[in-house]
């Protein structure tokens, strides 16, 4: 055997341990895509039923939102009737209303004066004297 055919033999040798080396870890690594795809493929058949409830759920919070769609513009109509009506009490009643209280109240202030007036005894009725001058 010549050194060529011996450096050869050496080479290829080197390139069966190497070819050895890499199959390992290739290997692993087919045994994991298989799981990944494995998972995978269960991931996707637990999701349809879940895919189903969403669509359910969101079906009926639509429904739930339609109703409560429905309230606020009832709301609204309620608000907008009683704020005509508080327009329509203050443009009718509100000013003349508002003048009879106040008469009511001067008039019950007039009232309670005289009362204190003629309870007290009359301090200007009785005059003094001048000095020097007739009485």
């Amino acid at each position: 055997m010549s050194p060529g055919q011996i450096a050869a033999l050496v080479a290829a040798g080197a390139f069966v341990l190497l070819v050895l080396l890499l199959a390992i870890p290739l290997i692993k690594l087919g045994r994991t895509l298989d799981e990944a795809t494995v998972a995978i493929r269960k991931a996707h058949q637990n999701s349809d039923p879940l895919f189903d409830e969403a669509n359910t759920t969101l079906t009926h919070v639509n429904t739930q939102l339609e109703r409560v769609d429905g309230i606020t513009a009832n709301a609204k109509a309620v608000t907008g009737n009683v704020s005509a009506l508080t327009s329509l009490f203050t443009a009718t009643l509100g000013s003349p209303l508002v003048k009879v209280a106040a008469l009511s109240y001067g008039v019950s202030k007039a009232v309670k004066a005289r009362r204190k007036a003629a309870q007290e005894p009359n301090k200007h009725a009785r005059r003094r004297p001048r000095k020097g001058g007739k009485r």
